[in-house]
């Protein structure tokens, strides 16, 4: 019995075979106009190409010039004690630390706002725009379909982690020179955004010093004035009770430590309040706002240069022209659609040789 099998399924084999045999053309045909019709999808298809660069972050030397700027206003930001030491400041270390200047660059890079702005300047990205604006009949569906093009190509710019402190920064677009070019000139806009950001960090900064330093003084200059009118409200006080015990000269063994002290007599009570009474500068009276004035000086001397060079990354790979498009893959596009177009025809001749047994049963 199971010889009997055996024959009966190898005869439903070669029949298999057979029909397959027969229907040999309708597979041929339909794996060429499948094939036909790959092929001239992945000729017409719109091509895309894609330019890369490695950066890493920068060294001291690629933003000097910054740098030094920026640390030229050190000395407003430093504490000088009374006994000759300096209490350095660490409020301008954060705009010059090479990883967060490269953080920011990153940042920025992927930022959906500097994205849209530089595409709304191209030329390549506004055709689409225009040829979707055409094609969409609903205000609705063009809106719809505007923020789905704009989310398509926020993705085609991008700066993504490989290895340690390690960037690939990559930009698709239709042409292999529209990709480089492109690529170079959102790097370049993104520098300049950094740059403007790290000036507008510094100018913020400084003004926010500026404005502590004002408040510092403000309230010395209270303090100042407050002492200033005890003294001479004390020194009167003492003036009119040596008058009145007719202690005119200084006297030696008469106690310096009383509230409202008369040894130094009338006269030079007298004189002590003329000299309080003339007291123009308060720094007399307060040694610390000669200090807040300096700083105060020493930042208005001092000049923000905007245009001053900052390189916020540094290359390992520079920018190339691709030489691969990352799409379409016309090869792999026409051996799928054979493949498919193959398997379509086998599929129908078995679909019909399935139907012809049942029909003979």
């Amino acid at each position: 019995m199971g010889e009997a099998y055996y024959q009966d399924d190898e005869i439903d084999l070669r029949e298999l075979f057979i029909a397959l045999w027969k229907g040999k053309i309708l597979i041929v045909v339909t794996t060429f106009i499948f094939a036909a019709v790959a092929v001239v999808y992945a000729l017409n298809a719109q091509e895309w190409w894609s330019s890369k660069a490695r950066i890493v972050e920068p060294q001291v030397s690629d933003f000097a010039a910054y740098r030094q700027q920026v640390k030229s206003f050190q000395p407003i930001f430093d504490s000088y004690q009374d006994d000759g030491t300096v209490r350095v400041s660490k409020e301008l270390d954060d705009l010059v630390e090479p990883e967060k200047i490269f953080a920011q660059f990153i940042r920025a890079f992927n930022a959906t706002a500097n994205k849209k702005r530089f595409f709304d300047n191209n030329e390549t990205f506004l055709a689409f725009k225009e040829a979707l604006r055409e094609e969409s009949d609903a205000d609705e569906d063009a809106q719809v379909a505007q923020r789905r093009l704009y989310s398509e190509w926020y993705q085609k710019i991008s700066a993504a982690p490989v290895g340690r402190d390690e960037y690939i920064v990559s930009l698709q677009a239709t042409t292999q020179m529209d990709s480089y070019n492109l690529l170079n000139d959102y790097i370049a806009m993104i520098e300049k955004k950094v740059q403007a950001d790290a000036i507008k960090n510094l100018e913020a900064t400084l003004d926010a010093k500026e404005t502590q330093l004002k408040q510092q003084k403000a309230i010395l200059e209270g303090q100042a004035k407050r002492v200033l009118e005890v003294e001479l409200q004390r020194s009167q006080y003492a003036y009119d009770i040596a008058e009145a015990a007719s202690v005119n000269t200084p006297v030696q063994n008469l106690g310096d430590k009383e509230l409202f002290a008369i040894n130094l007599g009338a006269k030079a009570i007298k004189a002590k309040i003329s000299a309080l009474e003339d007291v123009k500068n308060l720094s007399v009276i307060e040694p610390r706002l000669q200090q807040v004035d300096a700083k105060l000086d020493f930042m208005n001397k001092l000049d923000i240069n905007e245009n001053i060079e900052l390189q916020a990354f540094r290359f390992i790979e520079e920018v190339e022209q691709p030489i691969n498009r990352d799409a379409p893959k016309r090869a792999l596009i026409a051996v799928l659609g054979a493949l498919f177009g193959g398997m379509l025809g086998v599929g129908i001749v078995l679909v019909r040789f399935a139907l012809g047994r049942n029909n003979e049963n």
